[in-house]
């Protein structure tokens, strides 16, 4: 009889075997399921990453030729504003970076208040780098104070928003399927700002000083009459004021894209559990990332690429308008440049 008991409990531990099998099996999908992000999701994801490059090809083309011929800055401290801004730019980095790491998590998430609370102040710094103050003696410091404070509130948005990719999903396939969306809608960002502000500024005619060879007297006196018509008071004031119209359009698409990335998005906690419970100091981290050889190479290749279009993009508006004599077809030429670019993005399909 025992042996009787023995097999048949042996029997029916058999038999209950596969049920299990088959409900840890059902468990493991529903959680794969659950763990799987929608297109919807992604392409909210994705369009939190305009506003970066949006704002960034705005400034990077045509903040050198505004100070110049609209806010009519001296070139050395125009020159100095966009290094300066640059600099700051690179130190806020990782000094947000560490003050996120720091941030406890609250009920909107670690990394989404820091978006959230930063859009507001940063529309408003990046419209006020396109409005020219009454007062002449501090000009420069308008520049550079609102340049620098929205460098440091683009980067409270854009570092945090970098950092969500981990936390959207503990699958990696899934991650870098949202970074695919993510890196298209940006290449598609940087022809978008290109053309908002291009063609609202191209509108109207800047004003510029002429050659005073290309008018046919010899009087000095009449030719300087002629080069003060074309520096009218009336041509400035549209240039200005195209300008910040276009500053006004690109600081609603900011807030929209922040908007549906906030709605779109969630940041899920649980995800953080694959990072190790051992805090690493910050000099152990930066040493184990400067022994990566691949991750050091990849950053030279970055450093590189990313110097050649800075340059590009700090000098074509002058080339393009001083040396080629393109003034009113600059902002075509650009767009057009732009759109080249943009057509890359579709050599690889979305995974």
């Amino acid at each position: 009889m025992a042996k009787g008991k023995g097999a048949e409990s042996a029997s029916s531990t058999g038999l209950l075997q596969p049920s299990l099998l088959q409900q840890d099996e059902l468990r493991h999908a529903k959680k794969e399921s659950k763990e799987k992000l929608s297109v919807c999701s992604k392409l909210c994801y994705a369009v939190g990453g305009a506003p970066y490059q949006i704002t960034g090809c705005a400034l990077g083309f045509f903040l050198q030729i505004y100070l110049l011929d609209v806010a009519q800055l001296d070139p050395f401290y125009a020159s100095i504003i966009l290094f300066v801004g640059r600099a700051w730019d690179a130190i806020t980095d990782p000094m947000v970076g560490f003050f996120i790491s720091k941030t406890p998590w609250s009920r909107l998430g670690r990394l989404m208040p820091w978006i959230i609370f930063s859009t507001p102040f940063a529309v408003i710094s990046y419209f006020l780098i396109w409005f020219v103050p009454d007062i002449l003696s501090g000009q420069v410091m308008w520049y550079l104070l609102f340049y620098c404070m929205f460098q440091t509130l683009v980067t409270c948005f854009h570092v945090p928003y970098s950092a969500l990719t981990m936390f959207i999903s503990r699958e990696q396939s899934e991650r870098d399927s949202a970074t695919a969306y993510r890196m298209t809608v940006e290449v598609l960002g940087t022809v978008l700002g290109t053309a908002i502000q291009g063609q609202i500024v191209g509108q109207v005619d800047t004003p510029c000083i002429q050659d005073s060879r290309l008018f046919g007297v010899t009087n000095s006196s009449v030719a300087m009459e002629e080069v003060n018509i074309t520096r009218d008071a009336g041509s400035l004031t549209d240039t200005r004021n195209a300008y910040m119209i276009a500053a006004g359009v690109i600081g609603g698409i900011y807030i929209l894209c922040a908007v549906v990335l906030f709605l779109g998005v969630r940041e899920k906690r649980d995800a953080s559990e694959l990072q190790s419970d051992e805090p690493i100091s910050f000099f152990r981290g930066l040493k184990l990332v400067m022994k990566h050889g691949a991750y050091i190479k990849l950053i030279a290749g970055f450093l590189f690429t990313s110097l050649a279009f800075m340059l590009l993009e700090g000098n074509f508006a002058l080339f393009c308008t001083y040396t080629l004599g393109f003034r009113n077809e600059f902002q075509n030429i650009l767009l057009a440049i732009m759109v080249r670019i943009e057509c890359v993005s579709t050599w690889h399909p979305f995974p």
